[in-house]
C-alpha cells in the first residue's frame, strides 16, 4: 500500500508530507497529507480491492459524490483528481481531495464526551443534509429487501412503509464531522428512507442524552411517523453490529430505542 501510495503521488504530481499516515479498516485504505505542485494542501487517499471487485457503490462513491454535490458550499472536501492502477490482481484507486485541517469531533463514531457546538453549526448541518436529500441519484445506501429482513429480526416490528426515499450521506457520525462543519467520507452515499442521516447521528449520540436530544430537536423528522422507517432501519443496522460483537457500548440504549420504536409502530 505504501509503495502504491507513493506511485499515485508521483502520478498526480503531489508531495506527500511526513508523519500523517492514516490507515483505514483492515488496511484497505491509506491516507496522508500532501501538497499539490501549486502548494495547495491536499489529502491523498488510496483504496485497494481485488481487481474483480473494484467497482460499484463503495468504489465509486467519492467520484459520484463530487459529480453530484461538488463541495456543498464548502462543507464537503472537494475531490481534485483520481488515479487508478492495477497490479498483480489488485486494483488501487487514489483520490486527491482538498485537505481538511480541522480535527474530527470524535475519534470514534460513538460520541463519548460533551460537545459544545454553536447554533450556527447545527443550522449548517441541517442545511447541508437538506441539500444532500434534494439530489436525484440511482445509488442506494439502503435497500428495501434489507429493511424487510433486518427490521423484524433486530427491532421486532414489520418494516415500516417508506413515505419517501431521498439521497443520504448514510454515515453521519461524529468521526466524520468537524467544526466548522465539514462532512467527510462519502463512499457509501445513496438513497435511503427520509430522515436516515439524522437517525444515524442520533444513534451515535445515544450515550450523551443532551446531544441526542439536540439532534431530535434539530431534525423533527425523528419521532414522527415519516421518520419511523429510517429510525427502524438504523436501529436494526446497529443492533446487527452489536450481534456481531461491535458497538457493544451502544447495546443498552439501542435496545431501549427499539422498544420505543415498537411502541410507535403499534400506535401508528
Amino acid at each position: 500500500m505504501r509503495a502504491h501510495h507513493a506511485r499515485a503521488a508521483k502520478a498526480l504530481d503531489v508531495r506527500v508530507e511526513p508523519g500523517g499516515e492514516f490507515w483505514g479498516w483492515a488496511g484497505r485504505t491509506l491516507g496522508a497529507p500532501a501538497r499539490t505542485a501549486a502548494g495547495q494542501p491536499a489529502w491523498l487517499r488510496l483504496v485497494s480491492a481485488p481487481e474483480d471487485k473494484a467497482s460499484g457503490k463503495l468504489w465509486d462513491g467519492a467520484l459520484d459524490a463530487q459529480h453530484a454535490f461538488g463541495d456543498l458550499d464548502g462543507h464537503r472536501p472537494a475531490l481534485l483528481a483520481v488515479h487508478d492502477a492495477v497490479d498483480d490482481g489488485t486494483a488501487y484507486r487514489a483520490e486527491l481531495s482538498v485537505r481538511v485541517d480541522e480535527p474530527v469531533l470524535s475519534g470514534d463514531p460513538v460520541l463519548q464526551h460533551v460537545l459544545q457546538l454553536p447554533d450556527s453549526w447545527w443550522a449548517d448541518l441541517a442545511g447541508t443534509l437538506e441539500k444532500v436529500a434534494a439530489v436525484d441519484t440511482g445509488r442506494f445506501a439502503v435497500r428495501q429487501q434489507y429493511m424487510e429482513r433486518a427490521i423484524p429480526e433486530f427491532v421486532g416490528i414489520p418494516a415500516p412503509a417508506v413515505s419517501r426515499w431521498t439521497a443520504a450521506h448514510a454515515d453521519v457520525h461524529w468521526a466524520n464531522l468537524t467544526a466548522p462543519l465539514r462532512l467527510l467520507d462519502w463512499e457509501g452515499w445513496g438513497q435511503a428512507p427520509e430522515g436516515f442521516d439524522s437517525a444515524v447521528l442520533y444513534a451515535y449520540s445515544l450515550l450523551k442524552p443532551d446531544t441526542a436530544a439536540r439532534v431530535r430537536a434539530v431534525f423533527p423528522v425523528l419521532g414522527s411517523p415519516v421518520g419511523l422507517a429510517a429510525e427502524a432501519t438504523v436501529c436494526a443496522q446497529l443492533l446487527q453490529t452489536v450481534n456481531r460483537g461491535d458497538n457493544l457500548i451502544l447495546a443498552a440504549p439501542l435496545r431501549a430505542w427499539s422498544e420505543e420504536l415498537r411502541r410507535r409502530s403499534l400506535s401508528a
